[in-house]
């Protein structure tokens, strides 16, 4: 039973309106960028579009997701009715005041910095003020989750906590760590400036504190995905899960492994030395680990499925598996675009091959390929799963799902291919308009057009979703009985304590972050005359 259904229903409803909108910001900034489309005359109308669709899909859409599945997760494992659930209405209030004091001045034109806020250029104070709303509002969350599996402890001493539980919470406490490099930087470095009471600002440092978070946030926003594959699709598609204790394993190495590495994004910035440039590489090539054992994990689990469904031989079980089923092919279409995406993850993680693609569109593609790809068709997976036990209402269009998640598959497929082979070809990512009759670029015209294409497939394919899930609040009503998650094959009676708790993995993570990054921090805060004038953007100064 779930006690909190305004809550999640509230979540994920402004977590979706966010998603559209910034969805058909997306698909704009492509077109007219494209030689479908004459130059754009006020190039900064452009930067203005994609500072609102990266602070939108980077900070606000994943975060409710996470925030509304955590609240979803936590009564339907543990059983028992949310702790906090005022706070927790007290998190959303802030991430939606936040969203919108953040997205006025963007909309001005007095923020077009983009959403990695990129000092020494400085915006309106106001977009900072609203960003640092939404974390506080996620922070809520963040501590919520953790009190909710700490009471649970304490009522069932010995016990193991419920998977869906264990990885919620891991997903909160990977949040709560990852956002604290990009609060220090915007309430130490960037509000002074934008508020007048400096005017100058250490560039370099200022990237080096925002990359503390900007890998690590690709995890939070996986952790539901993640979640979903684990303690969702087995059950789903009829099967169970192959193994619950490499499954906590795999979060915990997110844990811990996901945070310090960020500097991978700083390998052509001069204020980090070689050293410190390899050291983050080689981490970056662990934390392909927890990927490589939820591959493995998930995939036995489909097996079981298969074979329970009659599945006969090698891989007659693959043919057996329910492929009409929604999530079985929101997990297959996930795990195709993880796998290209990761792919172009090795090279982004390479200290010399970086070089050939750096700031280029590669970058772009690959990044979508994982967000909007591998990621966010999970997200509507996870909707399509929750949404009658939300509404009491039965979600019969089973047909329009199985549409909508093959158009967004294809859609992301035919929008990043191009933008990974431009990307070779040099063509850099953040330009407001190229000039298509240049020879050096006309060769790129065909791939940025058929990029065009595929961003409105997804267009179509988001009208669909939304769709599916009006229709599932006019449909008949129905009682969708107990929520559960999926079983695994071996149900653990007990677990280690490492496998059961945080407090090892939290201070490794916290060592680790120290190591990785104490000594360049250190280093450039005692360093002088590193201050460059802040370049202030949409007023005159």
């Amino acid at each position: 039973m779930l006690n909190s259904k305004r809550l999640v229903l509230a979540h994920f409803w402004l977590a979706f309106v966010v998603f559209g909108l910034a969805l058909l910001l997306g698909e704009w900034q492509m077109f007219v960028r494209s030689p479908l489309n004459p130059w754009i005359p006020n190039s900064e109308l452009y930067y203005r579009s994609v500072t609102a669709h990266g602070s939108a899909m980077g900070y606000v859409f994943p975060t409710l997701i996470a925030m509304g599945f955590g609240y979803a997760i936590t009564e339907f494992a543990l059983k028992k009715p949310l702790i906090g659930r005022r706070w927790a209405w007290t998190g959303l209030a802030l991430v939606a005041v936040g969203a919108v004091t953040a997205m006025i001045p963007v909309s001005l034109g007095l923020a077009s910095i983009l959403y990695t806020f990129y000092p020494p250029m400085i915006g309106n104070p106001f977009y900072y003020i609203g960003v640092v709303l939404v974390v506080v509002g996620s922070w809520i969350w963040v501590v919520l989750m953790s009190i909710n599996m700490a009471a649970w402890k304490r009522d069932n001493p010995g016990k193991p906590v419920p998977l869906a539980m264990f990885a919620n919470v891991a997903g909160a406490l990977l949040w709560g760590w990852t956002a604290v490099g990009a609060a220090i930087e915007v309430l130490f470095l960037i509000l002074p400036v934008a508020l007048g009471l400096k005017t100058t600002i250490d560039a370099g440092l200022s990237r080096v504190l925002f990359s503390w978070t900007l890998h690590a946030i690709v995890y939070f926003w996986l952790m539901p995905t993640y979640i979903a594959y684990y303690t969702i699709f087995p059950r789903a598609i009829g099967g169970r899960l192959y193994s619950d204790a490499m499954a906590r394993i795999a979060f915990i190495l997110f844990v811990v492994a996901a945070m310090p590495i960020g500097v991978h994004h700083l390998f052509a910035d001069p204020q980090v030395g070689a050293g410190f440039k390899f050291i983050q590489s080689a981490f970056t090539a662990l934390v392909a680990l927890p990927t490589l054992v939820t591959i493995f994990t998930i995939c036995a689990s489909a097996e079981l499925a298969g074979r329970l469904r009659g599945g006969k031989g090698p891989f007659g079980w693959v043919a057996a598996l329910p492929w009409d089923n929604p999530m079985m092919l929101a997990v297959t279409f996930s795990f195709v675009m993880l796998g290209f995406g990761g792919a172009g993850g090795l090279i982004n993680m390479s200290y010399q091959l970086d070089a050939s693609i750096h700031n280029t569109q590669w970058i772009t593609g690959h990044f979508h390929l994982i967000f909007a790809g591998a990621i966010v068709i999970m997200y509507f997976g996870i909707a399509y799963d929750l949404w009658p036990h939300l509404t009491g209402r039965t979600l019969n269009s089973v047909r329009l799902m199985k549409a909508q998640l093959w158009l967004w598959f294809v859609g992301m497929i035919v929008t990043t291919f191009p933008w990974h082979y431009v990307g070779i070809l040099g063509m850099p990512r953040r330009m407001a308009s190229y000039d298509y009759a240049n020879p050096a670029i006309a060769p790129e015209a065909l791939s940025v057009s058929i990029s065009v294409f595929g961003g409105l497939l997804l267009v179509i394919s988001a009208g669909l979703f939304f769709t599916v899930l009006f229709r599932g609040h006019r449909a008949s009503q129905m009682d969708p009985g107990e929520y559960r998650f999926s079983v695994a094959v071996h149900e653990p009676v007990r677990v280690p304590v490492a496998l059961n708790g945080f407090a090892l993995w939290l201070t490794l993570m916290v060592a680790l972050t120290v190591v990785n990054y104490g000594y360049p921090i250190a280093q450039l805060l005692a360093l002088k005359g590193n201050a460059v004038p802040a370049v202030f953007v949409g007023v005159a100064r």
